[in-house]
This record gives structure tokens, sequence and C-alpha cells, in this order.
């Protein structure tokens, strides 16, 4: 093929890749259009967008709600950080037992869906345990519910980023005097948690979002989170406008942490 005939093709495909750029923008556009002139925008805003029934809620849906949703996430994250690190370490134990009991754990808690943890929790645990009080009440119950869920993803998450510090790590500890439990704690650890900080931030974000079953527990006023709180004002009022603001306080929180989470990626 002549030097004519080769930028002919290399200029036929660049063609071609703007005219596929061309038609996607264009399917885009019609679609965006199609959407904002069929939709009945009048009725959306009466039944999503009443301004004096939202301004009702405040600021009780701060105060209380997202308060008790931020409690319910960062008592469920805490206790799924600790236990997700000992089913980690469980795992990676040359111990049998110890890996076949952590394996199970993982398989069982990450398989099930969250809603059957809280029914678990709510239900399943007085009758199994008649008398017995989880300590905290609905908070106590809400965050071992959220943590069983939490820490079999964090195990594995843990697991991963362990598995990630170099082997040198260990053995420069060992030559040290380290014990393998210390040289574990004091030097693999702390590196792989530098590791698994961005999907850590986002196994917080899912806690946050899952935080919404806890009205399973069954909860009082003082205790509802944004979900429950949205849904009880939407009932009393007959129009949605709670549930529209009850979603915007969740982007609230979510939206900056997923920020947070591409910064430290990009790092």
């Amino acid at each position: 093929m002549t030097e004519q005939g080769v930028r002919q093709a290399t200029l036929t495909r660049r063609q071609k890749q703007r005219l596929s750029r061309a038609a996607q923008y264009a399917v885009f556009v019609a679609a965006v259009l199609a959407f904002a002139l069929g939709a009945d925008w009048g009725r959306l805003r009466n039944q999503f967008a009443q301004g004096d029934i939202a301004r009702q809620m405040f600021p009780d849906v701060i105060t209380l709600a997202l308060k008790n949703t931020v409690l319910y996430t960062l008592s469920g994250f805490a206790l799924g950080l600790v236990l997700g690190l000992v089913i980690a370490l469980m795992r990676l134990s040359s111990v049998g037992p110890y890996r076949w009991v952590a394996g199970v754990y993982i398989e069982i808690f990450r398989g099930l869906p969250a809603l059957l943890i809280f029914v678990f929790i709510g239900v399943a645990v007085p009758l199994a345990f008649p008398g017995t009080e989880i300590v905290g009440g609905t908070y106590g119950k809400a965050a071992l519910a959220l943590g069983l869920v939490g820490a079999a993803y964090m195990a594995e998450t843990f697991r991963a980023g362990i598995q990630a510090v170099p082997e040198g790590q260990t053995e420069a500890a060992r030559s040290l005097g380290f014990s393998p439990a210390r040289a574990m704690l004091s030097v693999v650890v702390p590196q792989a948690v530098r590791i698994i900080l961005p999907p850590l931030t986002n196994e917080l974000i899912i806690l946050f979002k899952d935080s919404s079953l806890v009205l399973l527990l069954g909860v009082t006023l003082e205790e509802r989170e944004l979900s429950k709180y949205g849904r009880d004002l939407a009932s009393t009022t007959a129009n949605s406008t709670p549930i529209l603001v009850a979603g915007l306080c969740y982007l609230l929180v979510t939206v900056p942490l997923g920020f947070v989470v591409r910064r430290m990626e990009a790092k």
C-alpha cells in the first residue's frame, strides 16, 4: 500500500470514530429530551417537592433521623472492622479449624441478604435465648446486625490487603526478634490497612445504606433512622416529599464519602 493509501485509511478510521461518537451523543441527547418532554413535571412536583412539607421535617430530619443513621452505621462499622480483622487472621492461620470456621462464617454472612440477618437478630435471638437482652437496646441490635454483615466483607478485604504486603516485611520483622503474632499486628496489618482504605470506605457507604433495615428491629419514634422517618411522614402527609428529603440526606453523606474514596484510589 502506498503512503497516500495509508493516510487515506487512517483518515477513514478517524472519521468512523467521530461518526460513532456523534451518534452516541445524538442518542443520549434524544433520550434526555424524550424524558424531559414526556414527564409530567407538575404531578412530580406536587408529589415529591412540596416545600411546606419539607420545611416541617427540619430540624428533626437532621438532629434525629440522620443522627441515628450515623450512629447505627458507625457502631456497626466499628464492630465489623474488629470482627473482620479477627476473621481475616483466622482465615490466614495455619490452624485448620480456625480457617474452616472463618471460611464458613464468610460464606454464610456474605451469601445471606442483610434483611435476613436483621430478622435473625430481632426475632431468632430472643426466641433462642429467652430473657436475654442485647446491650444498648435497638442501637446494640443494629450495631450487631450491621457488624455481622460488614465483617464478612471486611474480612476478605483485610485478607487481600495482608497478602498484598511483601513477604520481606514479615521476614525483616522476624529477623529483629518479633514473634509471628507481633510481626503480623505491628508490621503487616498497619501496612495492609493503608492498602485497603478505599474498599473499607466503600464498605462504610454500604453499611450507611443498609442501616435502613433497622426498622425491622422495631424502633421507637426517637430511634427512627432516615428511611423510617421519611416513610412515616409520607404516610402521615399522603405525600412523597419526605422520602425525597430523606434520600437527599443520604446523599449528603454518601457523595462526600464517594469523593474521598476516589481521591484515595487516585493516590
